[in-house]
């Protein structure tokens, strides 16, 4: 279960697990925001497993975790759109330059793509077939998929 984290100002910050919040809440670092109806208890102490923290000190350092290279911060970084035609359905994911023919799984060199695209360009560069992309393919610096949904789900 993700935990997660707001600065002192509230601004959206990382997830942690359950059991690093709740040292963080023991030793007066953080404050929980908002609880599920689950409890963790001990002899002397009974503490709430909180959804969100936040933290009770000016954070010097903004900690920001490397993103992930995985499917689904390909498509969260392409905001779920072929990168080819533009359409938002039946999403695959694409190497530009084909595995076949020499084309890594790095963040330069796939991209999102349909189903339909993803055919019509096949086992060839986009150059070879005609295609062009929308938006040349980086890495993202920060953490693609956390909204403030996510802290508050209700």
């Amino acid at each position: 279960m993700r935990v997660a984290v707001l600065s002192k100002d509230y601004e959206p910050l990382t997830y942690c697990d359950v059991e690093r919040a709740i040292t963080l809440i023991y030793l007066n670092k953080a404050e929980a925001v908002k609880n599920t109806e689950l409890s963790i208890r001990s002899v002397s102490v009974t503490i709430k497993i909180p959804v969100v923290i936040r933290l009770l000190y000016k954070t010097v350092k903004k900690y920001v975790p490397s993103v992930k290279y995985s499917r689904k911060n390909i498509h969260a970084r392409d905001d779920y759109t072929c990168q080819y035609c533009g359409v938002k359905k039946q999403l695959s994911v694409d190497h530009i330059v084909p595995v076949s023919k020499g084309g890594k799984s790095t963040w330069e060199n796939t991209i999102t793509a349909c189903q339909k695209c993803n055919s019509k360009k096949g086992n060839r560069s986009p150059e070879e077939v005609g295609m062009i992309l929308r938006k040349k393919p980086t890495k993202p610096n920060i953490i693609i998929d956390i909204k403030w949904e996510d802290f508050f789900p209700d």
